[in-house]
């Protein structure tokens, strides 16, 4: 059974993540697991920073947490084995070092069908599929 499993989070695509989450609940509930919530904010190119406020990048970052919070909350798991993180950077690279970190049995990934785009220039899930080296679900809306 699975006991640490990881959800990769887009907290505005929470469509594709929620039947993820969703399959994730269930699986730890069975196996007295836990779910840890990532969410990845991606690394804004330096020539746009000169632009931005100088607490753009904490703004995003107390935002998203505020977003991944309500999003574990409705969590059907008792709240201690239910865990948030924000980290910025590549997706796929932040994913997979989390579920190393944590030691992760099982990275659960929302995703949406595969299209002609994804099957010629790739995709986080799919990278998170070919690296990860604990199991990795894929869960299709």
């Amino acid at each position: 059974m699975f006991k640490t499993l990881l959800v990769p989070v887009d907290v505005t695509e929470t469509d594709t993540a929620m039947p993820a989450i969703d399959r994730a609940a269930a699986m730890a509930a069975a196996s007295e697991g836990s779910v840890r919530l990532i969410y990845v904010i991606s690394v804004v190119p330096m020539n746009y920073m000169e632009f931005a406020t100088p607490d753009f990048l904490d703004d995003q970052q107390k935002a998203a947490e505020r977003e991944l919070d309500a999003i574990a909350a409705k969590i059907a798991l008792p709240p201690e084995r239910v865990s948030t993180l924000v980290r910025m950077g590549s997706i796929y690279h932040e994913v997979l070092d989390e579920a190393e970190k944590i030691r992760a049995d099982l990275v659960v990934v929302g995703s949406h069908r595969p299209s002609m785009r994804t099957y010629l220039l790739g995709s986080n899930a799919g990278t998170i599929v070919r690296h990860a080296t604990c199991s990795v679900l894929v869960v299709r809306e």
